[in-house]
């Protein structure tokens, strides 16, 4: 029976090196999931806003309102 000397294994530092490796992966997630948000999301809603106020009148949605009789205290 020849026996054979196993390596240990690196115990000192494992946690850090793997924290570490973890810390590098959990902020590229982050940029990419604020990146997709920002362009999925964010500048969608802002071209919609822009969209809608570029023709938005108040008076008239006021006359509008006054007319349905949304306003008690306008006759």
């Amino acid at each position: 029976m020849a026996s054979e000397v196993l390596a240990k294994p690196q115990m000192r530092g494992l946690l850090a090196r793997r924290l570490r490796i973890h810390m590098v992966g959990a902020f590229l997630v982050s940029l990419g999931v604020a990146a997709l948000y920002k362009f999925a999301v964010a500048e969608p809603r802002k071209r919609a806003y822009a969209d809608f106020y570029k023709n938005y009148s108040p008076e008239k949605d006021f006359e509008e309102m006054k007319k349905a009789g949304i306003f008690r205290s306008i006759k």
